[in-house]
């Protein structure tokens, strides 16, 4: 009998069961150990937050039997510390001669980083010292036994290629630990995965004086600046610690018996037990409402629009694992109107395949030659050089009548990889493609061996073999030295025919690196098709949006049902790390915005007249006031998920716009104005937020000739989001963060003179259905 056995079993039937967890409490913020019926806290980033309500953590059911319930873990916050207290039996072992360590568990997203920290399911280890044991799950669904022997050994048994836990997916997983019979084993369902040799009459080298983890690393290494790695993500139900060796027959029983309560099958999940749930973070006050954005943590740009069956789809940047940037996936929406979207699974994912090992990164989507979609997207490989190549997904629409496009199969092979003659070797991502006739077209972004960016083109005839054509357009870069050393997200768009009748093209970057403006840059302009190069109108870029580094990130479509051009972008957020950890969430997507060649040949710009469908109430209808009259109408108005159509004209003030977001006193606020002597759009963010928590303020502006029109502004608030848009010739894109809850004013503000010709706002109502 081992030591354990010795000690306080008188709770466990004899068995050597020293610590169980069934997570079945199924509402609540503590999580009971059994045995000695300590309440333990589950820590998790929504039970005190800054900004929204406190939530529970989210419990589910389990996969059946005994296992009736579960905990999901978020990925990056929720976690459980269970103190060891001296008088407890696996404290006061000298060293334990066996240990089981097993649970049901079903990943959502899995930890990809250091395979020397796993991402703990239980641990009480310091890896380092060689003490204590871990059972714990890593990059690809790999998982792993780990243990400190006696005589300082640190053992490491890991799973076979072919018994990785898959994702959403329930799996009964144990670690084992004889020491007498001088093994170490892996179970999963119910049979041996892996075994390992350990010297017979070993013993573990206990972890004394710290606490028992479930969900988190001890010795997780800290990531960008707030987070720290090695979290699980996904279900945990049934966690149980054993002082003792267990029998594959026992293992093989116990999953059985959970087999036998699903009617002899293995346990079924359901998507909705264990996917990302939106409705925790709806009641945020600075988390938009009718901005697209994924149910919680990061994204980066929205790309990849396309239009099929009479759906628009429509993709973005997603670490599924917390709101930070890392090891990225693409996420997916769904919309009948590019209003109203619908979250859908991930559509693709890192996998250990030889092709996109860490990360897919952004890209574009087309049509085959059978109308079918196709997606373009960087493989992230690090272990490949160049670690960035173009590769393929198709949906298996034809296969299976997958109208929703929820899963895609990669083609085994990248498409397109730069070779060291062109340009800046290895950065070489987010591929643009489209289709004319037969014959289908790519840009992809890098950067020319002279150190400017530059888009790189190729030419395809079916779609797997490309013909490298050279650079697509090369900037001056002494003239222009803020389009920086690399382009990234390139995008064309036809624009049609000028008044001359000469057919233009619209070319959009987004440049990056040192010295760079990260903003969107366009040039109006021809394409040559033979060359497959574009010359510009005009060699000196122009910005769509005024604000700063709040609209990035482009891509863009000709819609097939309205013929429109549209463009989609990120929103970014303007929060330090910390806040972005506190709120559970980061970045959310741009408005769909609609672009055209104007007469005078300029672009126009606008938001696309579908978002009239999100009006509610109209609260102000006013014409032909001054600013002190049209203030006081509007003093008993507020919001922070409004609509508002404003005629401005100056009567003396050469500054002039509107002040939202206000608090009654005017303590907070942010002002959107026009600036006739200078002829500048901007927003004025020193009084946005008196949260010293907060980042961000100043001015932020760009020029705008108005040609001595009245400053027209189509503003958009939800709630963090303020988007204005004038004289459908630019955008102002800014984000405000007020720290009172009353800075939901809206005023006139000029610094002279102002009258109104008209104002009209609407509420506006929220994209989602959340329950």
């Amino acid at each position: 009998m081992s030591d354990l056995l010795r000690i306080n079993n008188s709770d466990n039937n004899d068995n050597g069961l020293l610590l169980h967890w069934p997570f079945d409490e199924g509402s609540g913020p503590v999580a009971v150990e059994r045995l000695s019926g300590r309440a333990d806290s589950v820590e998790h980033v929504l039970r005190n937050p800054p900004f929204a309500e406190a939530r529970d953590p989210q419990w589910r059911t389990g996969p059946g039997g005994e296992a009736r319930g579960s905990l999901l873990f978020d990925g990056y916050s929720t976690f459980i510390a269970h103190p060891i207290g001296t008088d407890e039996a696996i404290e006061r072992a000298d060293g334990l001669s066996a240990l089981s360590v097993g649970a049901w568990i079903a990943p959502r997203s899995y930890e990809h980083g250091d395979p020397r920290h796993p991402a703990a399911i239980a641990a009480r280890c310091d890896r380092d010292a060689g003490r204590g044991f871990l059972l714990g799950t890593s990059s690809h669904g790999s998982w792993t036994f780990q243990f400190g022997l006696s005589d300082g050994r640190w053992i490491e048994l890991w799973a076979p290629d072919e018994a990785r836990l898959p994702k959403g997916q329930w799996s009964h997983a144990y670690g084992v630990f004889d020491g007498e019979a001088g093994t170490a084993k892996l179970y999963l369902n119910g049979r041996e995965a892996a075994s390992l040799p350990v010297p017979q009459g070993s013993r573990l080298r206990p972890a004394s004086g710290t606490e028992l983890w479930i969900g988190r690393h001890p010795q997780g290494v800290r990531f960008a600046r707030a987070f720290e790695r090695q979290r699980f993500a996904g279900l945990l139900g049934g966690l149980r610690i054993y002082g003792r060796a267990l029998a594959e027959a026992e293992i093989a029983e116990a999953y059985a018996g959970v087999r036998r309560a699903c009617g002899g099958n293995h346990p079924p999940l359901g998507s909705g037990q264990i996917r990302l749930d939106r409705s925790a973070l709806a009641s945020d006050r600075h988390r938009p409402q009718y901005h697209a954005h994924p149910p919680a943590h990061w994204m980066n740009e929205p790309h990849a629009p396309v239009y099929f069956e009479g759906k628009y789809h429509l993709f973005y940047q997603h670490n599924p694992q917390g709101p930070f940037f890392h090891h990225l996936h693409w996420g997916h929406w769904i919309s009948e109107d590019l209003v109203h979207w619908r979250d859908l699974p991930v559509a693709l994912a890192p996998e250990d395949d030889g092709l996109a090992a860490d990360g897919i990164w952004s890209g574009s989507a087309s049509y085959d030659a059978d109308g079918l979609p196709v997606l373009f997207f960087t493989a992230g490989h690090t272990q490949a050089s160049p670690d960035q190549s173009v590769a393929l997904a198709r949906s298996t629409y034809a296969e299976d009548g997958d109208a929703e496009l929820v899963r895609w199969t990669k083609h085994p092979e990248p498409l397109i990889v730069q070779q060291p003659d062109q340009g800046r070797f290895g950065d070489f991502r987010d591929p643009f493609v489209w289709r004319e006739g037969d014959r289908w077209y790519a840009l992809v972004g890098s950067g020319t061996a002279e150190g400017g960016g530059t888009a790189y083109a190729y030419v395809s005839t079916d779609l797997l073999n490309w013909t490298y054509k050279g650079p697509f357009y090369i900037a001056d870069m002494e003239r222009s030295p803020y389009l920086g050393p690399i382009w990234e997200l390139p995008v064309l768009l036809p624009l049609g025919r000028d008044a001359g009748g000469a057919e233009k093209h619209l070319l959009l970057i987004s440049p990056v690196g040192a010295g760079a403006d990260v903003e969107v840059f366009y040039w109006i302009g021809t394409l040559d098709r033979e060359s497959l190069s574009f010359v510009p109108d005009d060699e000196e870029p122009q910005l769509i949006d005024v604000g700063d580094f709040h609209f990035t990130g482009p891509s863009g479509m000709v819609d097939p049902k309205t013929g429109r051009l549209i463009v989609f972008t990120i929103a970014q957020g303007d929060r330090t790390p910390e806040m972005e950890y506190a709120s559970g969430w980061a970045h959310n997507a741009g408005l769909p915005l609609q672009v055209w060649l104007r007469e005078d040949g300029r672009l126009g710009l606008g938001p696309i007249e579908e978002l009239e469908s999100l009006r509610g109430e109209k609260l102000a209808d006013l014409r032909d006031v001054g600013a002190d009259e049209a203030n006081r109408l509007l003093s008993g108005i507020e919001g922070d998920m409004l609509e508002i159509k404003v005629e401005l004209r100056a009567d003396g003030a050469d500054r002039w716009g509107l002040a939202v977001r206000r608090s009654p006193g005017g303590e907070e606020e942010t002002t959107l104005f026009y600036d006739s002597a200078e002829s500048r759009l901007g927003v004025d963010r020193s009084k946005t937020t008196l949260d010293p928590r907060e980042q961000g303020g100043g001015v932020q502006s760009g020029r705008l000739d108005l040609g001595g029109d009245t400053l027209k502004l189509h503003v958009y608030l939800d709630r963090s989001m303020i988007e204005a848009y004038a004289n459908g010739l630019k955008s102002v894109t800014t984000r405000a963060y007020p720290s009172r809850t009353d800075a939901l004013g809206v005023q006139v503000w000029g610094n002279g003179g102002v009258q109104v010709t008209s104002l009209e706002i609407w509420e506006m109502r929220s994209i989602w259905e959340v329950g």
